[in-house]
């Protein structure tokens, strides 16, 4: 998933245990910030944040194989696995930015919702073809990794 969307954050110290290991449930956390930042790329951030659009978290399958730690940065790809009538599929691997080391992987199944009647809605024919393209090689860096 290298050339897909990247996304970068910086594990902060009150994500993490007493270990300074990331706590589990901040995985969840960290796929969330990539798939809007992922949705900003696509160019639907607006009508998600103001307009009629949003989603929600029907399934999340996280596969964990590494902790991450207090102030290392994690490279986040997303790309979409499967798009289905009012639903879709992302993946999402998490890894160590500086060494390309899968971390941990996730799948989500969203279903789109029209924001105001909550309601299931079906992928617009523009989103659709937005997340079949994906954003390969656009980077978002809250990390500041690229600019060190």
């Amino acid at each position: 998933m290298s050339n897909q969307f990247r996304y970068f954050l910086r594990v902060r110290y009150a994500e993490c245990d007493a270990q300074k290991v990331v706590f589990n449930s901040r995985y969840g956390d960290y796929v969330d910030l990539a798939t809007v930042e992922f949705f900003r790329a696509l160019g639907f951030g607006s009508d998600l944040v103001n307009g009629g659009l949003d989603y929600q978290v029907v399934k999340q399958t996280l596969e964990w194989k590494a902790p991450a730690r207090f102030d290392q940065v994690l490279e986040l790809s997303v790309a979409a696995k499967h798009l289905g009538n009012t639903s879709f599929t992302l993946a999402t691997q998490m890894r160590m930015a500086a060494s390309g080391k899968i971390l941990v992987t996730a799948e989500t199944v969203y279903v789109l919702m029209d924001a105001h009647s909550m309601e299931k809605i079906t992928l617009p024919v523009d989103m659709r073809a937005a997340l079949e393209k994906g954003a390969p090689g656009i980077t978002t860096d809250h990390a500041g990794y690229h600019g060190a």
